[in-house]
Parts: structure tokens; C-alpha cells; sequence
């Protein structure tokens, strides 16, 4: 597994199951733009599955970063790709609801036409061309907004805002699904147990919510567990008021109905796997 010190990765990790033999890589251990190691590792490793969390996320440096963005997230993918179907290994690849322009005004199905807005978008669809185009036998999930109890994550952000500032500006007017990387992770792990599925899945928490609705559900919960001042607010912006270097798509909501069918799976609204997430915290 590559990307294991991420947000995702570090999930996979915990909640793998018993008897399953995890060789978990990160950047220090294995970098996916370089061919030749991915093909040495693959080679003497004898793995049957390739689950790749590497990824440059950072969505606003990929316009200014654009080599480096598309050297992991699309050259990166397939050399992955490429090392695994000589080897005949099994590739899970995870991609982003920023493959779509996000003005289709309803939820994206996997089979509607891609088209990014951003760098990170487009690397990241290049990433899933690469896994269809090298023969592998691979399976795409789409996710969005995935965050973790990771400083790193948008809960985290925004609770150190909170206690520092006591306010925090997020945006009302991008509309997505957060969802958890435990919820991920354990759907990944069923989807393992399933060698038959291939193609691409759409798979995130369910519901619909804002940034700014995330944001208020985070301050809700940690102000009723006393984590937070009763003062502490968020604030409503517009992306024009708050602006970035990168475009985002406005509606980038996935449509999973496909996927739950497929699966037998129903999943967990963002507000109870963000209520889980909190009451780990509170556990820790």
C-alpha cells in the first residue's frame, strides 16, 4: 500500500483485518514517480494488490506545482498500473469528485463525462486514464472530502482556528459529501473481498453539505463536549470573498446509488460519521 502516513492510508492500516498482510509504504520508502523502484518493489515483494493513497492533495500549490502534481498522481499511477499488470496484481486507486466541473447541478454518476477545473482535477484524471490504459486489472473509487482526526485534517483546522481566533471564515457555496477515512477505509476493505468489481466506483459518507455546514456541525459538537468557548462562531463567505488559487467546483456531489447496489452497502450519513470521529477523540 502506498501513502500509508496519510489520512486515508493511516485508516487502511488500522482497520485491516485479520490474517491480511499489509506492506505499507510511504514517500520515504517508495516514491511512485520513479518506474524503476515501483518495479523492483512489485517484482520481489510477490503482491497480489496494489492499493494506492499516494497523492499530491494539495489543491491550490497544483497550479503553480503542475510537474509535480501530474508526477504523482498520474505518471506516478502508472507506473503503479504498469509494474502490476506484469505481475498480475490487483490495483485499488482512489480519485476525486474534482475530476467534474461541478455544474451539472445533480449528483455525479461515474459514467458522466469528466471535466476539471483545476490542475489537481486534471492530474488526477490523468491518474485514472493511466490504470484503464495499462491493462491492469484495477478499480477506481472516487471519494471527496476526506478528512481524519489528522491536525492536517478540515476538523482539525478548524477546531485550532476556533481556539485561537474564535472565529473562523469558510465558504457556503461549494457544496460536496465529507466524508471520513475510516468510513472509506472500511468500505475499501469490503470492496477487497470482491476480486470481480473493476471500472470505477463513486464512494463517500452520505448526505449533502456545504464547507460552512461542516464547519458549523465541528463547532456544534466540540463546543456541547466543552472543547470550545460558547462564543466561538463560524462565519459564512463566498468563494469570491475568500479567494484561492485554484477554481473548485461549486456542486461535486457523487452519486453512489450504483455502487450501493452493486455492494449491498448503505452509507453512513457525514453528520454520524463526524459524530464518531469526535467521540474517538473524545476516547484518545
Amino acid at each position: 500500500m502506498t501513502g500509508a502516513s496519510g489520512q486515508l492510508g493511516s485508516a487502511l492500516c488500522s482497520l485491516a483485518p485479520a490474517g491480511v498482510e499489509l506492506v505499507p509504504m510511504d514517500r520515504r520508502r517508495l516514491d511512485i514517480s520513479r518506474a524503476a523502484d515501483v518495479s523492483a518493489l512489485l517484482a520481489d515483494a510477490g503482491i497480489q494488490v496494489v492499493i494506492n493513497c499516494a497523492a499530491f492533495t494539495r489543491v491550490d500549490a497544483a497550479e503553480d506545482e503542475r510537474e509535480a502534481a501530474f508526477a504523482v498522481n498520474a505518471v506516478g499511477v502508472g507506473h503503479l498500473a504498469s509494474a502490476a499488470n506484469r505481475c498480475g496484481a490487483r490495483v485499488i486507486h482512489f480519485s476525486t469528485d474534482y475530476v467534474f466541473a461541478g455544474d451539472a447541478g445533480r449528483p455525479y454518476r461515474p459514467d458522466d463525462p469528466p471535466r476539471p477545473v483545476n490542475e489537481y482535477g486534471a492530474s488526477k484524471l490523468a491518474g485514472e486514464r493511466a490504470l484503464r490504459e495499462s491493462g491492469a486489472n484495477g478499480l477506481i473509487i472516487r471519494t471527496s472530502w476526506l478528512y481524519s482526526r489528522s491536525d492536517a485534517g478540515f476538523p482539525g483546522k478548524i477546531l485550532d482556528g476556533l481556539r485561537r481566533d474564535g472565529m473562523v471564515r469558510v465558504v457556503d457555496d461549494q457544496v460536496g459529501t465529507p466524508t471520513s477515512a475510516r468510513q472509506l477505509a472500511a468500505f475499501t476493505w469490503k470492496v477487497l473481498d470482491r476480486p470481480e468489481i473493476g471500472g470505477c466506483l463513486h464512494w463517500t459518507d452520505g448526505g449533502v453539505a456545504s464547507w460552512y455546514d461542516f464547519a458549523v456541525a465541528i463547532a456544534g459538537e466540540a463546543t456541547r463536549r466543552g472543547w470550545l468557548s460558547p462564543g466561538a462562531r463560524v462565519q459564512p463567505v463566498s468563494s469570491d470573498d475568500y479567494p484561492s488559487r485554484a477554481r473548485r467546483p461549486a456542486f461535486s456531489v457523487l452519486d453512489k446509488h450504483a455502487t450501493s447496489r452493486k455492494l449491498g452497502l448503505v452509507p453512513l450519513h457525514w453528520r454520524q460519521a463526524l459524530l464518531a470521529l469526535l467521540e474517538d477523540e473524545a476516547d484518545a
